[in-house]
């Protein structure tokens, strides 16, 4: 058996044991909507398009997605968050039960507005619409002290009988830095790793036990107030400060159309090209399945370059297709299929 046959192999077992792997995930549950509208004439009140109504769509979204993503890979997870009263929170619940997704972590507050992202897509008759605008709407304010306090008892409860606790924190206050030192307080998380998907203050989850995160480059520059760029040399240097100062076993930096770069704790850098065409058709949400991706082979046993290699493959599959999308276990089995695992020398 050649090298790349016995890489490819080691791979499909990993994708194979997903379905024996439990992740709890904590999260700011966020749904996506997508109306798509024809186009029509330009208004005579302003110098904007006016569209036809076609259709409406709302998918899951921010950890939603990343839930999602981990049901269509065959794990079995356990979501914990908030959702408000409200047509968006129950579409949201309604997804999950599709999914057969537990959601009896899922709290439904009425004072609580579900974090939605309205996306409006213009285009012709049998055309691919074209995103013209985004509407976010959130709640005034994170959970109340009673929310937090029911997140807390609930990722706790779930991870303890997970092999792995991922948070997806969008900033909303369902997956804060100290709602996981809560949740850890009475150590019964102590052996339960721990993986970080933090868009806007990873460096704040410093001393919170976190094992794996998967910045892009855009965020991690931002962080270390940096600028990469084409020098491998400073995105060596950015990704090892970030590891040592997280106390991090593994680090997954990607970076859109040149692939990802994995960080395992005391070893060299692996850099991943992207899998498939660099012409992508839409990344939105493409961060939620790589953390999906990479959370799922960890908690099935792969190393950190086992786990990127598996990530870049779900990378590569999901920005080619519209909207907010998954990737299914089948979908990675037949990308390995395809093509073996691949890095780039330095």
């Amino acid at each position: 058996m050649t090298k790349h046959n016995k890489e490819n192999d080691r791979l499909r077992k990993i994708v194979e044991a997903f379905p024996k792997v439990t992740v709890t995930v904590l999260a700011d549950l966020v749904a996506d909507e997508f109306v798509f509208g024809e186009i029509s004439r330009v208004s005579r009140e302003a110098p904007v398009l006016i569209l036809k109504h076609r259709d409406r769509k709302v998918v899951p979204g921010g950890g939603a997605n990343a839930i999602y993503n981990l049901a269509d890979l065959g794990v079995n997870v356990l979501p914990v968050g908030v959702v408000g009263d409200d047509e968006a929170g129950k579409m949201l619940i309604r997804a999950f039960r599709h999914k057969r997704i537990p959601v009896s972590g899922v709290l439904k507050d009425k004072s609580y507005t579900t974090v939605t992202k309205t996306r409006i897509l213009a285009g012709f008759a049998h055309t691919a619409g074209q995103q013209v605008v985004r509407l976010d709407r959130e709640p005034a304010e994170g959970p109340n002290s009673h929310l937090r306090r029911e997140l807390v008892l609930s990722a706790r409860e779930y991870g303890r009988a997970s092999d792995v606790l991922l948070v997806s924190d969008y900033g909303y206050g369902a997956a804060t830095p100290a709602l996981l030192n809560a949740i850890r307080e009475k150590r019964g998380l102590d052996k339960v790793p721990v993986t970080l998907d933090s868009r806007y203050r990873m460096l704040e989850f410093r001393g919170s036990g976190i094992t794996a995160a998967t910045p892009n480059e855009a965020e991690v520059e931002a962080m270390l107030g940096i600028r990469i760029g084409d020098d491998w040399a400073r995105l060596e240097a950015a990704g090892e400060q970030i590891v040592g100062e997280m106390n991090l076993d593994s680090l997954l930096i990607t970076r859109g159309k040149d692939g990802m770069v994995a960080f395992p704790r005391r070893h060299k850098a692996i850099d991943i090209p992207i899998f498939g065409s660099d012409e992508v058709t839409d990344v939105t949400g493409a961060g939620d399945t790589v953390i999906a991706t990479f959370t799922a082979a960890l908690g099935a046993g792969a190393t950190t370059d086992e786990a990127a290699h598996l990530a870049n493959y779900a990378g590569g599959i999901v920005v080619m297709k519209r909207g907010t999308a998954t990737v299914s276990q089948q979908e990675l089995l037949q990308a390995l299929d395809q093509v073996a695992p691949v890095a780039r020398d330095h």
